[in-house]
């Protein structure tokens, strides 16, 4: 699933983006925003992989909210206006879509995104084999080096993570994002459950409709990654 979001001033427009996005299969709306400040918001507490975005907007445009970000999801532009299309281009967008937006060509662009989304995990798991089944990360000034197979399940508190280790009674405690944790992990090897959870597949032992078990230990699973985790379990969210 690709997690998108998806950011227009016009309340119409935005009802209308929505609807599109749940057409699509394999798109996921995390969140409808109505201005960048509050998609920001959004950014800071949820994974967001692509971004359907307005460029005319009172405050922030949709081109300088894309130029404020470090870290940047893809982008989709929607506008009323082609003259913006180079400059979206130049700014490495999947595509430029022209309101009013016709279902057919907004499949086509989700289906661009699509293909760019798996090229991108496909080259992210490449390079996470290659690094041989470890990283390392920055504990009391040192270095510390974490094997992936000995990792059993990774919580979030706020700036800092807990490592769960099958080595060790102790876990490893660093100031580091779930979001930076969970594109140092292998997909392979791990699952994100909730936005305070990811837990490496290896160690599950059971799952159920709102839970995942990792032996007598009981974690809660988010709605948002309901379907991911039952897709785990080879059966459809209920």
């Amino acid at each position: 699933m690709i997690r998108c979001l998806a950011i227009d001033d016009e309340d119409l427009a935005l009802e209308l983006l929505v609807d599109n996005i749940s057409k699509v299969p394999f798109l996921e709306l995390v969140a409808a925003c109505s201005n960048p400040i509050e998609a920001m918001k959004v950014l800071q507490e949820q994974e967001v992989d692509l971004i359907f975005l307005d460029i005319q907007m009172p405050g922030l445009t949709g081109l300088q909210f894309i130029q404020s970000l470090t870290v940047k999801p893809m982008f989709i532009l929607i506008t009323a206006y082609e003259k913006y299309a180079l400059e979206g281009y130049a700014l490495d967008v999947v595509d430029y879509l022209v309101k009013p937006v016709a279902l057919e060509r907004f499949i086509k662009a989700a289906n661009k995104a699509r293909e760019l989304f798996l090229l991108k995990t496909k080259a992210k798991e490449t390079d996470t084999a290659a690094n041989n089944s470890y990283f390392f990360i920055n504990v009391d000034y040192s270095l510390l080096k974490i094997v992936f197979a000995d990792i059993v399940w990774v919580e979030g508190l706020k700036d800092y993570i807990k490592i769960h280790l099958k080595s060790s009674a102790k876990p490893i405690v660093a100031r580091m994002s779930m979001k930076a944790m969970e594109e140092q992990l292998p997909s392979s090897m791990f699952i994100r459950i909730q936005k305070s959870y990811i837990v490496s597949k290896d160690y599950i032992t059971a799952i159920r409709k709102n839970s995942v078990f990792i032996d007598a230990l009981e974690l809660p699973v988010g709605d948002g990654y309901r379907d991911s985790v039952a897709a785990l379990a080879g059966r459809a969210a209920e």
